[in-house]
């Protein structure tokens, strides 16, 4: 046969519509998420926190001592256990957590919780988990919800700049840890390095963490004064210099410094006099 008469009648072949129609694909449905997953981050301290994990609903079922079996270990959660992580170090219920990753882990019970750190994050469920890979245990007394909660949700609230409080919740049970991040350990060391270095000095915040951590308030109040010796004029630290003195037992010294703070806020006028009014009359009324 011609080569070319071939080809041709290869061409016409392929051209004719005789195949079958491929079916049409099956579109991609996505369906909601029976636990959908969640992240938080919060700052204690010094430290992030952050917080990985799945959100279960009751959806009619009893949770603790059912869904949940008492006295048996819960990845805390769904799916994956639960991750938390943490920026620095912390005492979590007590106890000292270098910086890192954690499988959360519970063993709940109607009376005690044992709330765990393990050192493998990661997990699926709690299938592999085991306890010689913990780093640490806490105790935990539950208390009851005044209202269910449906959805099973962890956070981190009750926030001091030095502590918080880790609760879980679900159900009618909230259960808390305290985080603690040992601020003055880290920022002490770091003002004395910074008073002693060139340059401009952080007097007035210093003078406040002094102040608030209840640390030598003397030497609160001279850094106060330093930074009044810049702004002579701002109330807001004319009247916090008189919170130094009252802490320290000088109410003669914190009555004079709140009446100045006293005079400024009237002159300064405005939603900031109206303010600074406020506080400084608190304080006159506190110290007499």
């Amino acid at each position: 046969m011609n080569p070319l008469f071939h080809s041709v009648l290869l061409a016409l072949a392929l051209a004719t519509p005789n195949a079958a129609p491929r079916p049409a694909q099956t579109p991609a449905i996505d369906f909601p998420k029976a636990s959908p997953a969640a992240s938080i981050k919060d700052q204690v301290g010094l430290a992030t926190i952050e917080i990985d994990y799945s959100r279960p609903s009751m959806k009619g079922r009893k949770v603790f001592g059912g869904l949940v079996p008492f006295g048996e270990v819960w990845r805390t959660g769904a799916n994956e256990a639960t991750k938390i992580t943490f920026g620095a170090e912390v005492t979590f219920g007590g106890q000292l957590v270098p910086a890192g990753t954690y499988g959360l882990f519970t063993i709940p019970d109607e009376k005690e919780w044992t709330v765990i750190l393990n050192k493998v994050p990661g997990q699926w469920g709690a299938y592999s988990y085991d306890a010689k890979n913990d780093l640490l245990r806490v105790k935990a007394t539950p208390s009851r919800l005044s209202e269910p909660l449906e959805t099973f949700q962890i956070s981190v609230g009750e926030m001091k700049d030095d502590g918080a409080n880790f609760t879980l919740a679900w159900e009618s049970t909230r259960v808390s840890i305290k985080v603690h991040s040992d601020v003055t350990k880290v920022l002490v060391p770091q003002i004395t390095a910074a008073m002693k270095a060139e340059g401009k000095k952080p007097y007035f915040p210093s003078a406040m963490f002094y102040y608030e951590h209840g640390l030598d308030l003397k030497q609160a109040l001279a850094w106060m004064e330093e930074a009044l010796k810049e702004q002579p004029d701002a109330v807001w630290m004319v009247y916090r210099k008189g919170l130094i003195q009252a802490k320290a037992g000088d109410k003669a010294g914190a009555m004079a410094t709140a009446k100045q703070a006293l005079a400024l806020a009237e002159k300064a006028g405005g939603s900031i006099g109206a303010e600074y009014k406020h506080l400084c009359e608190a304080l006159i009324a506190n110290v007499k």
